[in-house]
């Protein structure tokens, strides 16, 4: 088998829902299976995909993915979407991992493989960049006390400066 690149997975990866998910016609092609064979093989072990690991896309999804994706690369990799009788089936990374259990191909498990390791990159990727997005948050807390206190002078020093009281009795 060709070593699949992480940059290959990658583009094959989308938000939706709040989670990484990946399109069934995406992991056929992977499996190097047809893409109604791959969901025959699901459907049939149902109990495996619950909600969090396999949805369907609804309308409204299916139409922002096709702008996400790019007219040109639909009709190259999918073909015509419009020619599908089901709306597409998308795979969240344990719905992956699931799949070689389903799929039982020597093909599945490698490229099971490349894909998980795929998922734990992106994984390492996001939480490098939250703990860099938590340091810069510090230095923004730490240099807003700083420039508070520098205000605080200011203003005071702009204030007018208040007359002194007579003396009672005087």
């Amino acid at each position: 088998m060709d070593q699949l690149s992480h940059q290959e997975i990658t583009q094959r990866i989308f938000f939706i829902r709040g989670h990484r998910v990946m399109l069934d016609a995406d992991l056929a092609e992977l499996y190097s299976v047809e893409t109604k064979s791959l969901n025959r093989a699901v459907r049939r072990n149902q109990n495996r995909f619950p909600e969090d690991f396999m949805f369907q896309l609804t309308e409204k999804e299916e139409e922002f993915l096709r702008y996400q994706i790019g007219t040109s690369r639909l009709t190259e990799k999918y073909g015509s979407w419009g020619g599908r009788r089901h709306l597409p089936l998308v795979f969240t990374e344990q719905g992956v991992a699931m799949l070689s259990s389903v799929l039982r191909s020597e093909k599945a498990a490698l490229v099971n493989v490349e894909i998980m390791r795929t998922f734990v990159k992106f994984r390492e990727f996001l939480l490098t960049n939250q703990e860099l997005a938590r340091k810069l948050e510090e230095l923004e807390k730490r240099h807003d006390a700083q420039f508070k206190i520098i205000f605080d002078a200011i203003r005071e020093l702009m204030r007018p400066p208040v007359p002194p009281k007579g003396r009672i009795g005087i």
